[in-house]
């Protein structure tokens, strides 16, 4: 009966062993708060843990692991393996996806987003200037264009905006500075303090980041129609990491990419659009439109010197800039 006992409690850790060997788990760095802005990635944590039934799980994190700003230098040293960021917040980094947050390129809805964001992405100059992070991009977090919510009286014209202060990162920061205004790159988490001490007076975000991060808590005025652009924040893994995966558990990640950004599309259009109107109403906060004439005169001064300038720019990093910029614009142009 001992010989019995004994083989079969070595069965059982034998066992113990082999389950702990086959799980696995990954640290996402994320930050601020579950948003409509991370519903892909909880998403995405759901599914490749059913699908791997527990072996593989995403353990998300909102700020606990890095600060948003230093979330790529963390993938790169494999301080966790998961993290989303903005290419805004440091364009010398990943020079390649900042196409993407060119002012006035005229992207029509999020679905039109994920889908010219997947095709830069799968570019082999973009890939190869992510590789120098050790980082592979799996999906990107599609946003809106960006509006305005601002303190003080409202303007009535762009020329209003002269010498305004105004948190707005990448081609959008690029493009306030063409009507006069003063742009201001933080990160989101900073901007309700920035708002309260006064040093922005306007902050550029998509809807859910209005709500999210406050400035809805204080703001007077929203411009409605200034739609300059947006900013593009994609998620991405650590490449050992991904590398080392087993074959079950890296096609339980990949596989689910498609159905993540369903959700979060769904999520965004449904939930986080609905509630935004009603959400300005019950702060009495005045929504302000600029006329069509205003508005291309903007379009005329921002959007194609900052094309030529990035494409000049980024050819002389060694960047196939003018076949990126060209890959975008003719997207955009067959889709309208």
């Amino acid at each position: 009966m001992r010989k019995y006992l004994n083989r079969t409690a070595i069965a059982a850790l034998s066992l113990a062993f082999a389950t702990d060997a086959m799980a696995t788990e990954w640290n996402v760095s994320l930050w601020g708060k579950r948003r409509a802005f991370t519903e892909h990635v909880e998403r995405l944590a759901e599914l490749v843990s059913e699908k791997t039934n527990g072996e593989f799980t995403l353990n998300i994190s909102y700020g606990g692991l890095s600060k948003n700003k230093e979330n790529l230098d963390g993938i790169s040293i494999g301080a966790f393996e998961m993290a989303q960021f903005c290419a805004g917040y440091h364009h010398d980094k990943n020079p390649s996806i900042t196409v993407l947050e060119l002012p006035f390129l005229g992207v029509s809805s999020l679905q039109q987003e994920v889908d010219l964001s997947m095709a830069i992405y799968q570019h082999p100059a973009v890939q190869k200037d992510l590789a120098r992070w050790n980082a592979t991009l799996l999906m990107p977090s599609p946003l809106p264009q960006y509006n305005l919510v601002g303190v003080g009286d409202a303007p009535k014209t762009l020329s209003d905006f002269e010498g305004l202060s105004v948190r707005a990162t990448g081609g959008i920061g690029a493009a306030m500075a063409t009507i006069g205004a003063v742009p201001t790159s933080m990160s989101a988490s900073e901007v309700r303090q920035a708002m309260d001490s006064g040093i922005v007076k306007a902050v550029a975000f998509a809807p859910h980041a209005h709500m999210s991060f406050g400035t809805i808590e204080n703001g007077a005025w929203w411009s409605t129609n200034l739609n300059p652009g947006t900013v593009n924040c994609p998620v991405v893994a650590n490449t050992d990491a991904l590398d080392d995966l087993s074959d079950a558990h890296r096609d339980a990640l990949l596989g689910s990419i498609e159905e993540s950004l369903n959700h979060y599309v769904d999520t965004y259009e449904n939930n986080t659009m609905v509630a935004w109107g009603p959400a300005l109403d019950e702060r009495g906060i005045a929504q302000v439109s600029f006329s069509d004439e205003e508005l291309a005169a903007f379009k005329e001064a921002a959007a194609a010197p900052a094309a030529a300038a990035w494409i000049e720019d980024n050819t002389a990093r060694g960047l196939p800039a003018q076949e990126l910029y060209d890959l975008v614009t003719g997207m955009i142009s067959e889709a309208n």
